[in-house]
């Protein structure tokens, strides 16, 4: 039933996306906010506790109401109930608008619309970028959104899913990001930042959960992408980038359309408390960390753009139709 599960929630998103502004993003930042006040003392210990709490709980919780209605319902209300986690974990339309609206400016030429666009979706200094670095830039932090919004989502949930704990995969991987991201930017908050122990244990869980995730990500760009450039580009290239999954994709999707991608870093900006700015609209958004080098490929230009959209769509309906052929297997068998 994962298949249908999927396909239903990524089609009620796309015609209903998930406002910014709604409980369930607001729970989860209450909640890891609150884990990290009460558990975070600055100890080595403190800060696995406190990821543990802050991921863990609302995993086994997400668990126990799908174990819950299969045994009192049936299986039909799990699969709604799968449905409706999916549908605030999985989607494109959480961090589309930030794309659509910097590829349109660019479309019209309108490059310092482009710039401020850019700038207030990552919070970084983009005064100065000339076009090609802007479209650079948004096909990175665009990829690295897709695989996070939509490719982790679907491994980890298809995974978890085929051993019958219910949506509990999709609840891990995003809260472990979540987690992951909010307590490295609460490090600058001025109230309370986080201690540097928290975010080693959210930084090394992510990278954990994230391993397999990535490169099943990459490895579907490479089939729907030019295969052998993007199979030796992610060889030759993914250790251009300091996050070692994130170097992985972006290596991938660089070799698969063919665009030169990883470079210098934009200078961030100045950031207010995480919670507030998360609530003010921006509660789930991040992007890859990058180094000085570059891959080979040609220069960035808006046609790339669609390039990348076409790159997403097809892996998304390649993944789409294996799940489709696991779930009848299944069935038939």
């Amino acid at each position: 039933m994962s298949f249908f599960a999927i396909l239903c929630a990524l089609l009620i998103e796309q015609v209903r996306p998930l406002a910014h502004h709604n409980p369930v993003y607001g729970s989860v930042l209450a909640w890891t906010r609150w884990t990290s006040r009460n558990f975070d003392a600055g100890k080595p210990h403190h800060g696995w506790v406190a990821w543990g709490l802050a991921v863990l709980v609302p995993t086994v919780l997400a668990l126990g109401v799908h174990w819950l209605l299969v045994l009192t319902l049936g299986l039909p209300f799990a699969v709604l109930w799968s449905i409706a986690v999916l549908y605030v974990t999985l989607g494109f339309r959480q961090f589309s608008h930030h794309f659509t609206g910097i590829r349109d400016a660019l479309d019209e030429g309108d490059e310092p619309l482009a710039r401020s666009l850019l700038a207030h979706w990552q919070h970084v200094d983009a005064a100065d970028l000339p076009r090609s670095e802007i479209v650079r830039h948004v096909i990175e932090h665009s990829v690295i959104a897709a695989h996070r919004h939509v490719f982790g989502v679907l491994a980890w949930f298809s995974i978890l899913a085929a051993a019958g704990l219910g949506p509990a995969g999709a609840v891990f991987y995003r809260m472990s990001e979540f987690v992951s991201r909010y307590w490295a930017h609460k490090n600058g908050a001025s109230v309370q930042p986080s201690s540097v122990w928290v975010q080693h244990a959210a930084d090394r869980a992510w990278a954990v959960i994230d391993w397999l995730p990535a490169r099943i990500t990459a490895l579907g760009f490479a089939v729907v992408g030019s295969f052998e450039e993007a199979i030796d580009c992610w060889r030759n290239d993914a250790r251009r980038f300091p996050n070692e999954n994130d170097g992985v994709i972006l290596a991938a999707t660089s070799g698969a359309v063919n665009v030169r991608l990883g470079g210098g870093t934009l200078s961030p900006v100045p950031l207010t408390d995480p919670l507030s700015r998360a609530q003010a609209g921006d509660p789930l958004v991040g992007g890859p960390d990058l180094d000085s080098g570059s891959t080979p490929g040609r220069e960035p230009e808006p046609a790339h753009l669609r390039s990348v959209v076409g790159l997403v769509w097809r892996s998304v309906v390649m993944w789409m139709v294996l799940l489709a052929l696991l779930t009848l297997a299944r069935l038939l068998g």
